[in-house]
């Protein structure tokens, strides 16, 4: 292969191996508070920079800007919401211009990163909440995760495959499988 050759190669993998994460979704701000933080205290936090990330519960689109009412979780190390039961508190993400309700959909899962903006006083049913305002910088939707992760697979379960290191004459017997073990 002459050097061309393998420039290319090297350009190829290298692009294959970047990132699609926007750099201010994947960096973290420097003492970034937690939501419960914000909703504690919101004046003296006025200002700060935050990375959230969670769930999307409702999409309000205004004349010029766009409300995401966000029900924050955790974030995993490369900034994605982690799927667990467990939350903050909700947050609304103030976006400039028009996001569309049909792909920011409820139930998605979203990151932003911006300022705090002060508080919004809204009703969930009839409790009032307090949110936390972020004003949106960058933000970045993740894509769905398959339900079945290995129902795509035609091979898992395929009736031709055989397993080299299958040994149908090996007897353990202190496993389940012997008849006798209970006994």
């Amino acid at each position: 292969m002459n050097r061309l050759g393998i420039i290319m190669l090297g350009a190829t993998l290298l692009a294959a191996c970047a990132s699609q994460i926007p750099e201010q979704i994947r960096n973290v701000p420097e003492n970034s508070p937690s939501v419960s933080a914000a909703r504690a205290g919101i004046k003296r936090l006025i200002g700060a920079r935050v990375r959230w990330g969670g769930t999307i519960a409702n999409v309000e689109n205004g004349e010029s800007q766009t409300w995401i009412e966000v029900v924050a979780r955790d974030l995993q190390d490369n900034a994605r919401p982690r799927d667990s039961d467990r939350s903050q508190g909700r947050f609304l993400a103030r976006v400039d211009g028009f996001l569309d309700p049909a792909i920011y959909s409820k139930g998605r899962e979203i990151t932003v990163v911006g300022s705090l903006d002060g508080q919004q006083t809204r009703a969930i049913d009839k409790y009032e909440y307090r949110y936390p305002v972020v004003d949106v910088e960058s933000y970045y939707l993740w894509e769905p995760i398959a339900d079945e992760p290995y129902a795509r697979d035609p091979y898992l379960y395929s009736p031709f495959y055989y397993d080299p290191f299958y040994d149908p004459f090996y007897y353990d017997p202190f496993s389940w499988r012997n008849p006798y073990y209970y006994w």
